[in-house]
């Protein structure tokens, strides 16, 4: 039996997800764009030349800036926005979306404001839902150009899960299951904070040793948060926690790394994003992160420093300075 799939936005993760769903000969697959010439221009030349320019977009998959047209007789919704664009958008179209329709989220990140998870958000704005989301390390030129990659589906509904699962899997792309929602999506914010600090490690020229250790210790910070919101310790393990992070650390892909690298070379924040094409999630969820771990009491040495370089221009030698001369204290 056919269903059809609703990509909710245009953007490199959306085109990439349109992509991978359109292997399956039994999904129809469409992506709504909200800015009009964007979306022709994507339908008319198959490639979505801002974001992933060279990779060709099959032809049975629509593209619309039509939103009525876009959701009609969808089974499945797959939100693609940026965390800091996700309440906007669901107030100018969530009045659209069938009641009860589930939601795969790819998005990584946290409200400022609220401190609101992306899966809290939908069904705050858009009715209580099922929701899925589906996180690791996943860079979407990689997904697009079928380079093998897994990921994660956490859902609390199992049998969702596994619908999901098996909806994105193709012999390129391997979906894991699990019920930590909480987890998962806490870990696919926090990365991005780390990822950041890695970029300005590389801006400096600190070398691998530096590296190896902001991974580290970023990993048990992401766990020291989540575990005292609720997730799954074992989340943090796995491809949602220390896989997603390796990647955002390392790979020249990364939009959070490109950020800390330049601020690391000397730039300014604002300067870095005026020239960025896309939006890099951990500078606003840094800002979210570390308002949520004053909040609740949670010791986070690594996402302080960055908020400092990030909102209080401190420089990156400073912050390394006031990470490195820390107390000592075993491990």
């Amino acid at each position: 039996m056919s269903s059809k799939t609703t990509i909710l936005g245009g953007g490199a993760m959306a085109t990439a997800c349109a992509i991978l769903l359109a292997e399956n000969q039994n999904q129809d697959v469409t992506i709504w764009a909200r800015n009009s010439t964007y979306a022709a221009d994507m339908s008319a030349t198959r490639e979505n030349k801002r974001l992933l320019p060279g990779i060709h977009i099959p032809d049975r998959i629509k593209i619309t800036s039509d939103i009525e047209e876009a959701l009609a007789n969808a089974d499945f919704y797959v939100a693609s926005i940026p965390s800091k664009h996700l309440r906007a958008s669901f107030t100018e179209i969530g009045s659209f979306l069938a009641a009860g329709t589930p939601m795969v989220s790819v998005i990584k990140g946290m409200e400022a404001k609220t401190f609101l998870r992306p899966s809290q958000i939908i069904r705050e704005m858009t009715g209580d839902r099922p929701v899925v989301s589906l996180s690791g390390p996943s860079h979407a030129e990689e997904i697009a150009n079928r380079l093998p990659a897994s990921v994660v589906a956490a859902s609390e509904d199992v049998e969702l899960g596994k619908t999901v699962q098996e909806m994105f899997t193709t012999d390129r792309f391997r979906v894991y299951t699990n019920q930590d929602l909480i987890g998962t999506e806490l870990a696919g914010a926090l990365k991005n904070i780390i990822g950041i600090a890695a970029g300005i490690s590389d801006g400096l020229g600190y070398g691998d040793n530096a590296k190896s250790a902001l991974i580290t210790r970023g990993i048990v910070e992401i766990t020291r948060f989540g575990v005292s919101l609720g997730a799954d310790p074992n989340t943090f393990s796995g491809l949602a926690g220390i896989g997603d992070l390796i990647t955002t650390c390392v790979s020249p892909h990364g939009r959070n790394r490109a950020v800390g690298y330049r601020l690391g070379q000397g730039e300014t924040l604002s300067g870095i994003l005026d020239t960025m094409r896309a939006v890099a999630e951990g500078v606003t969820t840094t800002n979210a992160i570390h308002g949520l771990a004053k909040q609740e009491r949670i010791e986070m040495p690594l996402v302080h420093q960055v908020y400092e370089v990030l909102f209080n221009d401190k420089s990156p030698e400073e912050a390394t300075n006031s990470l490195m001369c820390r107390p000592l204290k075993e491990e």
